[in-house]
């Protein structure tokens, strides 16, 4: 049937009304609850080992001896202890008196410490590189770095390669070393350490000239000297005086004429410095 309003009346009997359950009511038991309380303690506790990984001999003693299995879980607040009287907790930050530090407001603060330094072994790093393998098989990368400079202060005047020759005004002429701007007289320091193979005159334009064997094939010369103190056969070290710059030879003006032979071949000079 159907209502003015268009809802739908149930035509058939009423349905019987629901039985409300009473909470009160006696549910089925739990069946292994009796077993759980026939266990005595100490199996509790041998079970209770060996689920948390303790072991069940090690439960087994401590059902044994009495103890309690306790955890401990740490503190994460301020650590506070008692004061004399035992009675209130104080902060322990406030037992030891803290010092008090003031400073004027325009006082500086210097904050120093050792220094560090670091001291490179160049010879060292020359001898194992030449030891390994020879000159010309050295990288442009592995050998910088790895000789001395010839003096103390190193300003270029002519670079390594093909350039005007500043004697004839000729284009290409091959320049086999690196010049270097040195008034006549000027200490030259031997690049590496090494044995002196040749102190004299240089018939092919190097006037006053010193050659220096580091071993392995290469060689470092020093060329228009105005004089030298080594003789051939001498072992010297890096950084020792070996002769003064000068203008002897084919040369226009004081320098000092620095050539790095690999080989028997000359390279460039500023690969090594």
């Amino acid at each position: 049937m159907q209502t003015p309003r268009g809802r739908r009346r149930a035509a058939g009997p009423p349905s019987a009304p629901r039985v409300v359950e009473d909470a009160a009511a006696e549910r089925p038991r739990d069946l292994h609850r009796d077993a759980r309380r026939r266990r005595g303690p100490f199996r509790q506790m041998t079970e209770f080992a060996a689920a948390s990984g303790i072991g069940q001999k090690a439960g087994m003693a401590l059902a044994a001896t009495g103890l309690v299995l306790t955890v401990t879980v740490p503190a994460t607040g301020p650590v506070m202890a008692t004061d004399a009287a035992g009675s209130a907790p104080v902060a322990a930050s406030s037992v030891t008196p803290q010092p008090q530090i003031s400073a004027d407001i325009g006082a500086q603060i210097d904050f120093s410490r050792s220094a560090v330094v670091t001291q490179a072994d160049p010879d060292g790093k020359l001898k194992q590189l030449l030891s390994a393998q020879s000159a010309g098989s050295v990288t442009r990368a592995a050998s910088a770095g790895t000789l001395a400079a010839p003096l103390a202060s190193l300003v270029t005047a002519s670079p390594f390669g093909y350039r005007v020759s500043p004697i004839t005004g000729g284009s290409g002429d091959f320049h086999r070393g690196q010049d270097f701007v040195a008034q006549c007289g000027t200490s030259v320091l031997a690049a590496a350490t090494g044995t002196v193979t040749f102190a004299g005159w240089h018939q092919f334009g190097g006037g006053n000239r010193v050659v220096i064997d580091h071993g392995n094939g290469l060689e470092t010369t020093y060329n228009h000297l105005s004089s030298f103190n080594v003789k051939v056969g001498q072992t010297v070290s890096r950084g020792d005086v070996v002769a003064l710059s000068g203008t002897t030879g084919a040369s226009t003006g004081c320098h000092l004429h620095f050539e790095v032979q690999v080989n028997g071949e000359v390279v460039d000079p500023m690969g090594w410095l």
